[in-house]
């Protein structure tokens, strides 16, 4: 489906509505989708993709039977929250949501809609449902990790740059995996030898102040923990990484693929095409509350060569065989 054949840009890239442009067929049904991610990000367009090759195969079509509301953008909770009750105000049948970050003040301010979650950290510990296999709210959807993997980053950063003692981990400490994930990272960094620092990732001025000042001392790294933020920011952190030579981790493939040093974690398109199974079911009927919150299925691992090479790194040949992808 072209782009051009569904998208009508009103506002700004903050919000894209679909409107309904062929011969219905049944009553049209109406999607919110909420993201922190901006309209010309490259990263929101595979996600996008994704979620409407899944609906189509599932027999639902823009401009026929299904109506898109999009919000995008938001720099902010308050930019956020505008956002969501726009949205709500226009009585959707349900509303697939990004993150973590997303999803907390979408759930204060309606407890009635349906709700499918994509690439969120902890829902149970977040309050957003009431157990994993039996959600019992509104809302129900697909996990982005969890936490005990976070001290992986930390293990693939020491095994790539065994010199590393020191390590900055990015985090957005407005939401409670942020803090759950530096949590994990600093259970591991004494096994490793590595002094684990947080670095409050709120927007772009505090990340470039806080990485200048940790990259005076010598034999540090960074580890980008996975949020709304460590995407929107992406390039400039990967530019800070590579301008004061820190080997650095991402919770993204897309930050590899952009010239980060190494990234480990889920593919963040297929949540969204697995969402549309359950936006299929919920409009037919099916209740969020019975639908089993979903964990990943797997983990990849990217490496990118050029960026190790001008780092003066040298990957050891066990974690090349471990990998998903090489960029050379």
């Amino acid at each position: 489906m072209r782009r051009r054949d569904f998208i009508t840009l009103l506002g700004g890239a903050a919000a894209w509505p679909l409107a309904a442009r062929a011969q219905q067929t049944g009553r049209m049904r109406r999607i919110g989708l909420l993201s922190n991610l901006r309209a010309d990000d490259p990263e929101w367009h595979a996600r996008l993709a994704a979620l409407l090759q899944g609906l189509q195969e599932l027999g639902w079509t823009v401009g026929r039977n299904v109506q898109i509301d999009y919000r995008l953008g938001a720099a902010s909770v308050e930019h956020m929250r505008g956002h969501i009750a726009e949205v709500i105000a226009l009585a959707p049948d349900l509303i697939v949501a990004n993150g973590t970050s997303v999803v907390g003040p979408l759930l204060q301010m309606t407890r009635t809609v349906s709700i499918v979650f994509v690439n969120v950290t902890d829902p149970l510990g977040g309050g957003f449902v009431m157990s994993m296999a039996r959600p019992g709210g509104n809302a129900t959807g697909f996990t982005a990790l969890e936490y005990g993997m976070s001290g992986k980053w930390l293990e693939l950063l020491k095994q790539i740059a065994p010199l590393t003692t020191r390590a900055a981990v990015l985090r957005d400490p407005s939401i409670p995996s942020g803090s759950g994930q530096l949590g994990a990272l600093q259970a591991v960094g004494p096994l490793l030898g590595v002094e684990v620092t947080p670095i409050d990732a709120r927007d772009a001025a505090e990340i470039e102040r806080a990485v200048g000042e940790f990259a005076k001392s010598p034999n540090g790294g960074l580890v980008i923990t996975a949020s709304g933020a460590a995407i929107r920011h992406r390039d400039l952190i990967i530019a800070l990484a590579n301008r004061y030579r820190l080997p650095s981790v991402y919770p993204y493939r897309v930050s590899a693929v952009a010239g980060g040093l190494l990234s480990y974690g889920v593919d963040s398109t297929d949540p969204y095409r697995r969402a549309a199974g359950y936006v299929d079911r919920i409009l037919k009927g099916e209740k969020p509350a019975d639908l089993p919150v979903q964990a990943p299925t797997r983990y990849e691992l990217v490496i990118n060569l050029k960026t190790a090479t001008a780092l003066g790194l040298t990957v050891p040949d066990t974690l090349l065989a471990r990998a998903d992808e090489v960029i050379e």
